[in-house]
């Protein structure tokens, strides 16, 4: 690998393979504003980055500072290998992720007008105008201010005016949003992880008792609520939630579950200073929480090549008496 730096650079085009970028990516003069940067295997920029148009053609690639595109980022669909932004990306108008065979991490948010992904993981919140994620994994939220489309996916939350959605689908968090009742394809499902015990899984252990996914029900898991304003502007929200099912929640411990520090390792992944680890239940050291790690994991349960079982829902009076005593 080769190091470059910002003197190496020139005035319109950028071409970057297998080099390393000691230094930011940042225009100097009015003429560099209009610069395309092209990355082609075997990358690393440790410093921001600023682009008319940055485009990837293949990875391995590490932009390890913000990432920011005037008009678009764009990864090729055809481009392998594990393509890593470790701090937050945005563009003043398209982030497109369509990966057929490789893998982006985005280490932090991604802000754009239109943003469209498959097999991304997304360690931060997802805020845009048009959102299309199929295969994807976002550990934040999804919010999007027109429309919203999921295929196969594993969110937090999500709140957007339209939503359609098809497959399989999973949610982190025990309630999403949107204006509209959602639109799905016939065999679409949604199952909720709040009550999952994600890190037994990680550790390659047997789930804790009481614990499982559940199924959201579009039927009887949907709330419809008229919120006001100060000024008496009404706006409908349907609320999709699994809290009126989850009395056996207070069966559970939640901080034994340690799914929050999935959750937490992944999103703050670029700001610790060290690599923690889960403890087994015989008290050995598990296995690191590194982002890597941890998004394979996610996509793991999102192909289903580790099954999350159904949470049981009988629950005995005397467990129940017992519990409250």
């Amino acid at each position: 690998m080769k190091d470059i730096n910002d003197k190496d650079f020139g005035q319109n085009t950028i071409t970057l393979r297998d080099n390393r970028v000691a230094t930011s990516i940042i225009p100097r003069t009015n003429a560099e504003l209009d610069r395309q940067v092209i990355v082609d295997t075997d990358v690393l920029v440790e410093g921001s980055t600023y682009a008319k148009f940055l485009e990837i053609s293949n990875g391995p690639a590490e932009f390890r500072k913000a990432v920011f595109a005037d008009k678009e980022l764009h990864i090729k669909s055809d481009a392998k290998g594990l393509i890593y932004f470790v701090k937050s990306v945005a563009s003043s108008q398209s982030v497109s992720s369509l990966i057929a065979n490789g893998r982006a991490i985005y280490g932090g948010d991604v802000n754009a007008p239109t943003v469209k992904m498959k097999n991304c993981m997304v360690c931060g919140s997802i805020y845009g105008t048009e959102i299309q994620l199929e295969n994807c994994v976002v550990l934040g939220g999804v919010f999007s201010s027109r429309t919203l489309t999921l295929a196969g996916c594993m969110i937090g939350t999500f709140n957007s005016p339209e939503v359609n959605a098809s497959g399989i689908n999973y949610l982190l968090y025990p309630t999403a949003f949107s204006v509209e009742p959602m639109s799905f394809l016939p065999g679409t499902e949604f199952w909720n992880l709040s009550l999952a015990d994600l890190g037994s899984l990680y550790k390659e252990e047997d789930e804790k008792p009481n614990t499982g996914k559940i199924k959201i029900d579009f039927e009887n898991d949907t709330q419809r609520t008229v919120l006001t304003d100060d000024n008496g502007t009404q706006t409908l929200i349907n609320s999709y939630s699994v809290a009126s099912r989850v009395l056996v929640s207070d069966l559970i411990d939640m901080e034994k579950m340690e799914n929050h520090f999935l959750i937490i390792s992944a999103s703050l992944g670029n700001q610790i200073l060290k690599t923690y680890s889960l403890t087994k239940s015989n008290g050995e050291k598990g296995p690191e929480l590194n982002v890597k790690d941890i998004a394979e994991f996610f996509f793991n349960v999102l192909s289903g090549k580790i099954q999350v079982r159904e949470i049981d829902g009988k629950v005995s009076f005397d467990e129940l008496k017992k519990n409250f005593e």
